[in-house]
């Protein structure tokens, strides 16, 4: 093989590429992409971590990989989307988040879970537990499923409730809130 041969072979290892298409259904992902010079390539391997995956959106970037030095079996190694990439974290600061403004960081003061306006539901689990305090700006409702009540509802029934077999009178001490 002559040096041109192997340049060409060495040359050909990576290459940048933007996402066309995205099927998530097979065990492994496949990407469609298009490349320099207008390259097609469908049904690209995108290896992802182990323990999370994601579903990327036409225009998101990708490196691919060539193992064998020529384009017939390409890997995605690595996909990403400028265009929603978090740009405030500090050093050593790790976020999870999406292109809708949802988000997990784990900052240098703690870890903060952004919604983006939608609700956080937790599932299929027994409880849950925190051993903290829990402070809530919000309001904070007891059986919310199947017609609960707010804690702010709870302590207006208790501070205006009267005690019959006491000439009717109100609780000597009120709930706060």
């Amino acid at each position: 093989m002559n040096l041109g041969a192997i340049q060409r072979r060495l040359l050909g290892l990576i290459s940048r590429a933007v996402i066309g298409a995205v099927n998530p259904a097979a065990k492994c992902q496949t990407v469609d992409v298009s490349m320099i010079a207008g390259e097609q390539k469908a049904g690209i391997e995108n290896l992802e971590q182990y323990g999370f995956t994601s579903h990327a959106q036409a225009g998101a970037e990708a490196l691919l990989l060539f193992p064998d030095g020529e384009r017939s079996h390409a890997l995605a190694i690595c996909v990403a989307d400028r265009r929603y990439r978090m740009t405030a974290l500090a050093a050593g600061e790790v976020a999870v988040h999406d292109d809708t403004g949802q988000s997990v960081v784990l900052t240098r003061t703690g870890i903060v879970v952004n919604g983006g306006g939608k609700p956080i539901t937790f599932t299929n689990a027994p409880k849950a537990r925190f051993n903290m305090d829990i402070e809530a700006t919000g309001n904070i409702t007891d059986r919310a499923g199947s017609g609960g009540q707010s804690m702010a509802g709870m302590r207006d029934t208790y501070n205006q409730h009267t005690h019959p077999n006491n000439g009717g009178s109100a609780p000597n001490q009120k709930m706060g809130g």
